[in-house]
């Protein structure tokens, strides 16, 4: 049997000493030691002198036999004691069991705890007792059960009654159970049933990290999450938490702002990352729903379903970011450019048109703030198919990010790679990727054009980050430029925060269901970075079929529906990252981030002339143009 004790205490019966051996004063012995000789005494005393010692002896010898009685009953009880401990810690072959009636030891645990970068709490595990039951040496199943369901009321009493009347010798009754709970089991008083010693997982922040850290089963394996991607490492150490890359911090505020906005846009879902472009950290990550990892079972697939790393969806017009930074890594197209946004672009039986139409040629620069699909296609045109795929392949969009997460899915790509697969790709259609993989390319675009694989782990300061070129630095230049232009000037200025220098890119994709796109299902999204100047962060949001309000006159874009949550999370993270804001009209800011419709990078030459009255007869005046932020 796998541990319970069914038989008597080992080690009852008669002690085995105490018989012959001349132990003084013990059970038969004819020794009588002498008297010990008084200090007073000058004569030897005469043999046939009446002894003054004869009581004296007698009671050395009384002592003697209490203190050897006293040491012989010790001596069986400690015995009987030692074989009801092992009685009760092996059974059967031996095996050991600890079903300790109520005492908990919290010393040592078998699984390593699961800390974010700061060493806040993110998973540990806590001693539990489980309930067992012999149901051999159960005599009354029905009462058993029914005693047991009266402390215990979620427990089935027919179930119970089936359990504890079986033929095996283990039995689970319930596992995990609380202080209480088992102090009321311990004083029914039920031969037969017992407790076991076990591990239970516990998540302080609950579901405020679930989809990051995952979740144990009832035997404390890892099945999601960290929890599964790391099991070996967390049981095979248990003594050293494994640290995360989020701050916790950061992970409140973007989770806050995803359900405040799947809430107001009715949406069914959001995802949103904050990423560090310069080591590849994810700092916080959520996808909603979420749940309680403290008790996964029975939810809806979708709660479990990761948008952020798991789910792969067309990202429209984000993805003209690497439509433009493979435009300008060609060498061959700048940002004053013009390319035909008016005429319609027909391939086999489809026609690509403008969301929004200017009907006019457009700069890569208004390309890119206007996000016109003409203007994309038309570019990736003058680049070539096998140019785009090739730079698509090394920004990662063919394989999964490499992310330590078991929930990572492999991104959707056309095969074969045709024309019109080259048009679509061009403004975010016909190609699947997770929102991670969107972030991770965009950091290296504007970073300087290195990517990071990205990582749920703290990285070592003192470690050298292994990175890649996949653009140029002059690319990376004229894209941070392009950023900044959108939330100046473009679709995204309600992210802009005052003194953050913020950049992005919207994108609105409506969503695939069979065969087919629906006009009224589409996922909205924003994907900014700051300072722009100096890029350190990305935050990306991503709101699953958001409805729109009146509030956004009918519409439900990444500009009305993203930009804005994205806005307000930089707003309150950026204190938290010690990031100062600037002066965003200084000429050392413009002269990084500055870029106008014409494609222009020189802020200066972009300023009308100061206005000044006429000058009086005889006099000369000089004019100097004003150094205030273009708008």
């Amino acid at each position: 049997m796998n541990g319970y004790d069914h038989g008597g205490p080992a080690g009852y019966g008669q002690p085995g000493g105490g018989s012959g051996g001349g132990v003084p004063g013990s059970p038969g012995s004819t020794y009588v030691p002498p008297p010990a000789p008084s200090p007073y005494q000058q004569q030897p005393q005469q043999p046939s002198a009446k002894p003054r010692t004869s009581l004296a002896v007698a009671l050395e010898q009384s002592r003697y036999r209490l203190l050897v009685t006293a040491a012989v009953v010790t001596t069986v009880f400690t015995a009987i004691s030692v074989k009801l401990a092992m009685a009760t810690l092996f059974a059967g072959g031996g095996e050991p069991r600890q079903h300790v009636a109520l005492e908990v030891d919290n010393t040592t645990t078998n699984r390593a705890d699961i800390v974010d970068r700061n060493g806040n709490l993110l998973a540990t595990s806590l001693v539990t007792q489980s309930l067992f039951a012999d149901p051999k040496l159960v005599s009354r199943p029905e009462e058993a059960a029914q005693k047991l369901v009266s402390v215990l009321p979620e427990l089935d009493y027919k179930d119970l009654v089936g359990k504890l009347s079986g033929d095996r010798r283990f039995v689970w009754l319930k596992r995990n159970l609380t202080p209480k709970q088992q102090a009321a089991v311990h004083r029914l008083g039920i031969p037969g049933i017992a407790f076991e010693r076990e591990e239970r997982r516990f998540y302080p922040a609950g579901p405020l990290t679930s989809h990051v850290v995952g979740f144990t089963g009832i035997d404390n394996n890892g099945l999601a999450g960290m929890e599964q991607g790391f099991n070996k490492r967390l049981t095979e150490d248990p003594g050293t938490p494994l640290q995360l890359s989020l701050d916790l911090r950061l992970q409140h505020v973007l989770k806050k702002e995803l359900a405040a906005t799947v809430q107001e846009f009715s949406a069914i879902g959001a995802a949103g990352i904050v990423f560090d472009v310069r080591t590849g950290e994810v700092l916080a990550m959520v996808s909603l729903p979420d749940f309680d990892p403290q008790d996964p079972t029975g939810l809806n697939p979708d709660t479990l379903f990761n948008r952020a790393t798991l789910g792969v969806y067309e990202m429209g017009s984000t993805f003209k970011i690497f439509n433009s930074a493979l435009a300008f890594d060609t060498g061959r197209i700048r940002p004053s450019d013009l390319f035909d946004a008016k005429n319609p672009v027909k391939v086999g039986r489809f026609t690509i048109n403008d969301y929004h139409s200017l009907h006019r040629a457009l700069t890569v620069a208004e390309v890119f703030q206007h996000s016109s699909n003409l203007g994309s296609v038309r570019m990736v045109q003058q680049v070539g198919i096998a140019a785009q795929k090739a730079f698509m392949t090394r920004m990662g969009f063919t394989k999964p990010t490499g992310l330590e997460l078991p929930e990572s899915g492999w991104p959707l790509v056309p095969n074969p790679w045709r024309e019109v697969n080259s048009y679509t790709i061009s403004f975010g259609h016909g190609i699947s990727v997770s929102p991670m993989h969107t972030v991770a390319a965009a950091a290296s675009v504007i970073n300087g054009g290195l990517f990071h694989k990205p990582t749920l782990l703290k990285r070592n300061s003192d470690a050298e980050i292994p990175t890649e070129q996949v653009v140029s630095r002059q690319t990376s230049d004229l894209m941070r430029r392009m950023f900044r232009f959108v939330v100046t000037e473009g679709t995204g200025k309600s992210a802009d925060v005052k003194g953050y220098v913020v950049g992005g890119k919207t994108g609105t994709a409506d969503k695939q269901k069979g065969r087919h796109y629906q006009k009224n299902s589409r996922m909205s999204s924003f994907l900014g970075a700051f300072p722009m100047h100096d890029p350190r962060y990305v935050v990306y949001v991503l709101v699953d079929e958001p409805k729109a309000t009146a509030k956004t006159y009918g519409y439900a874009t990444g500009g009305w529906v993203a930009a804005p949550a994205a806005g307000r999370i930089i707003k309150q993270i950026g204190p938290l990252l010690n990031v100062p804001t600037v002066d965003e009209s200084s000429p050392e800011i413009l002269n990084s981030t500055f870029l106008n419709a014409a494609g222009s990078t020189n802020w200066q030459q972009s300023l009308p002339p100061v206005s000044a009255p006429p000058p009086s007869k005889g006099s000369t005046v000089a004019s100097f143009p004003t150094q205030t932020k273009p708008r």
